[in-house]
């Protein structure tokens, strides 16, 4: 008996359904394994089991998400952008969807400094004495305990300022080498070369016709692969977490850090429960549970990888299963996962004040407004790759430091302050990148609403 359009829909969701189950399995069973290790070995681990884990998360399904990334990306900016076509259009799907994601990452770095402010996780005895001695000493031993290369990248990223990080942003929007920036893993020139790839095959008419195809066809052949590979999701989300919960413990959330663990997800919590909701019923007037339902197969696998660009194939996947138009998902969320990061620009808001409060150090009206402007910038650039918001926030706490330093009598946050929260920055990037999926497949789904006449 042929499958009619209803039928086959139900299996389509019965197969979502049981993917996000096991992925569901694949999460609680990583926390309980990992954190199992971390307590039978007393927080040393063997590296053989660390090694292990590492292997199948990162190696094998990290691997093969981010082997098809580029191609991906590629072949779906391009087809959706020629699907768009007229450079009118283009210019207002392309405006609406810089607006949003403007719009909502402003929104979530004004939800962080509120709760930050009120809550003060970094002056727990309300005497601005902040956390203590010990427990700035234990940080700032931490961060000089880390890599000489990491290290050497946190400061240079500070050293460079928030000119240095506009400057690189305006390059990768004008590449001169896209394979070059292909074969580095730089996503945004490879956008931006597609896109302008795009508009000139939508102007060549008949002409370019054929290279279209070639590109719709290659699309097509790589959301097969997602398909293949999203069925290793549940391993390997399993020994993603694992690994994580291994390395540190889940007992690390607790302790002098446990209010501002505490301030970062009670922000996200808001900004994905209550902001990005309101703002998807208000433009769409579409259940925001049910668009959520539809979106869990990304939203887990975020949260498992802790990668918003190696989960775009499962988001773009989920967001026209959710009925996001395929011209719409297919220009938004490769942006989105490049420079979309809701989450990412909430905890750099929420970080930078609690450090300054952990050291005693007051800050102004002055001061915030200068976060909330260059948090939200400073996450544009933060790519769609673990802990990069960890790099890219001494950005932020040099700009502070450069305001503080011009006034008399005032002291300013040692760069070794980031060590303060390496220990669970892992965890807590889960979470943020998690919202910044969220926020990506909203974005679609506003999009799709607002350009009707390009509804797939």
């Amino acid at each position: 008996m042929p499958y009619t359009a209803d039928s086959l829909l139900q299996l389509r969701s019965m197969k979502d359904f049981k993917i996000t189950l096991w992925i569901l399995v694949g999460l609680v069973a990583g926390g309980i394994l990992g954190e199992a290790l971390y307590q039978i070995y007393d927080g040393q681990v063997p590296g053989g089991w660390l090694s292990g884990l590492s292997v199948v998360g990162n190696t094998v399904f990290m691997g093969l998400l981010k082997m098809i990334l580029v191609p991906l990306i590629t072949a779906s900016v391009i087809v959706g952008v020629n699907a768009i076509g007229d450079p009118n259009k283009l210019g207002r799907v392309g405006g609406w969807t810089v607006t949003y994601y403007f719009g909502t990452m402003l929104v979530a770095v004004i939800t962080g400094l509120i709760l930050v402010s009120l809550i003060a996780p970094g002056d727990p005895s309300g005497q601005g004495t902040g956390l203590g001695l010990d427990v700035l000493s234990s940080g700032e031993q931490a961060y000089a305990a880390e890599s000489g290369e990491k290290r050497a990248r946190v400061e240079a990223t500070g050293a460079s300022g928030l000119g240095g990080a506009l400057m690189n942003l305006i390059g990768q929007l004008i590449p001169s080498n896209p394979l070059g920036a292909a074969a580095d893993f730089k996503l945004l020139p490879v956008i931006a070369f597609s896109i302008i790839l795009g508009i000139s095959l939508a102007a060549g008419g008949e002409k370019t016709r054929p290279v279209v195809v070639f590109f719709e066809a290659l699309l097509d052949a790589v959301m097969r692969l997602v398909d293949w590979i999203l069925r290793l999701a549940p391993i390997g989300v399993f020994a993603l977490v694992a690994w994580s919960v291994a390395r540190i413990g889940l007992g690390s959330l607790f302790g002098p850090l446990a209010a501002y663990v505490a301030t970062v997800i009670g922000g996200l919590l808001v900004h994905a429960l209550i902001t990005l909701p309101l703002v998807l019923w208000l433009f769409t007037r579409y259940s925001p549970w049910r668009f959520a339902v539809g979106m869990r197969p990304a939203l887990l696998t975020a949260f498992g990888t802790d990668s918003s660009s190696a989960t775009l194939p499962v988001t773009m996947e989920a967001a026209e299963a959710s009925g996001c138009s395929r011209r719409a998902s297919r220009f938004v969320l490769p942006l989105g996962a490049t420079i979309n990061m809701d989450g990412t620009a909430l905890y750099e808001a929420v970080a930078v004040v609690f450090l300054f409060q952990a050291y005693g150090i007051d800050l102004g009206t002055t001061e915030l407004i200068l976060i909330a402007v260059t948090a939200t910038l400073a996450a544009i650039g933060a790519a769609g790759i673990p802990s990069a918001g960890l790099v890219t926030m001494v950005i932020v706490v040099e700009a502070v430091n450069s305001s503080l330093a011009a006034l008399p009598g005032t002291s300013t946050l040692p760069i070794a302050a980031v060590g303060l929260i390496l220990g669970i920055d892992r965890l807590l990037d889960m979470c943020r990148t998690t919202v910044n999926v969220w926020g990506d497949a909203v974005g679609a789904r506003i999009i799709t609403r607002l350009t009707p006449d390009q509804a797939g």
